[in-house]
C-alpha cells in the first residue's frame, strides 16, 4: 500500500513497487489520480480521507509493504499559523501513519517478514522556519519509525525512513510559485536561492529517485536495515 500514491513520490514508488512484481493499493484523498495510477500499473485505487479514523479502517490489512507518504504543507510563522491546518497535517502525516502500522503489522508478523518505509523528510532532521506543522510531523515520524522498527525485528518486519530534500513534485512547484511571488524573483532563482540554500547538490531531486530507494528498502537483501533514516538530500544534513 502506497499512501498518497496518486501523484508525486507515493506515484512514483507505486509505479517502482508495480514494476518489481507487487499488486500495489494506491491510497489518494483524489479519486481519480488514485484510479488513474491503480489503472496504469495494474493495481487497486482507495480514495480515502487520510485524516478520518474511519476511512482509515476501511482499508486493506493483509499487507507485505506499507509506505506512508501523504502529506501536505502550509507555511507560515508560529503566531499566524492555524490551528486547525496544524492539527489536520498531524492527523495526516501522524495518526494516519500510526493507524495503518496498527491495522497491517499484524498480518507481517503472523507471516514472519514485513517492510515498512515512511517517506520522511531531510525536515525530519533539520527544522527550517515557518513550517512548524510540517517539520513537528515529519520529526514525529521519525520516532514513530524507530519504535516500530524495534518492536518489529523479532518479526522480521523492517521500519526505515527515507529523508529526501526538495522533490520536484505538486507541492513543491506550489511552493516555487508562492516563493517566486513573495520574493520578487524568477522560479529559478528560488530554487537556487531559497529551496536548494543549504544542499550542496543544487537540483530538485525526481521522484523516480526516491522511489528508488524506497524500493531496495523493500528487497531481499534489507533485512539488517531497520529502525535507519537515510537522507537523499544533496548533503544538507552534512553541513
Amino acid at each position: 500500500m502506497v499512501t498518497g500514491g496518486g501523484s508525486g513520490i507515493g506515484r512514483a514508488c507505486a509505479v517502482a513497487l508495480a514494476a518489481a512484481g507487487a499488486l500495489v493499493h494506491v491510497v489518494d484523498l483524489d479519486e481519480e489520480s488514485a484510479r488513474t495510477v491503480a489503472v496504469d500499473i495494474g493495481g487497486e485505487a482507495h480514495p480515502a480521507d487520510l485524516s478520518d479514523a474511519a476511512a482509515i479502517g476501511e482499508l486493506p490489512t493483509d499487507l507485505d509493504i506499507l509506505v506512508n507518504n501523504a502529506g501536505l504543507q502550509h507555511v507560515a510563522a508560529i503566531e499566524d499559523f492555524p490551528a486547525e491546518r496544524f492539527e489536520l497535517i498531524q492527523k495526516v502525516m501522524v495518526t494516519a501513519p500510526f493507524l495503518l502500522l496498527k491495522r497491517t503489522l499484524p498480518h507481517m508478523y503472523a507471516q514472519g517478514w514485513g517492510r515498512v518505509v515512511n517517506i520522511s523528510s531531510a525536515h525530519g532532521l533539520r527544522a527550517s522556519p515557518f513550517k512548524s506543522a510540517y517539520v513537528t510531523a515529519k520529526h514525529a515520524i521519525e520516532g514513530l519509525s524507530k519504535v516500530a522498527a524495534l518492536e518489529g525485528a523479532e518479526h522480521g518486519v523492517t521500519s526505515n525512513c527515507v529523508n529526501p530534500a526538495y522533490v520536484r513534485t505538486p507541492l513543491v512547484e506550489r511552493q516555487i510559485a508562492a516563493q517566486s511571488a513573495a520574493h520578487g524573483i524568477g522560479p529559478e532563482q528560488v530554487v537556487g536561492e531559497v529551496l536548494l540554500r543549504r544542499s550542496a547538490a543544487k537540483r530538485l531531486i525526481e521522484p523516480e529517485e526516491v522511489a528508488a530507494a524506497v524500493l531496495w528498502l523493500c528487497g531481499p537483501h534489507t533485512g539488517f536495515v531497520t529502525g535507519a533514516s537515510i537522507p537523499l538530500d544533496g548533503g544538507w544534513t552534512a553541513s
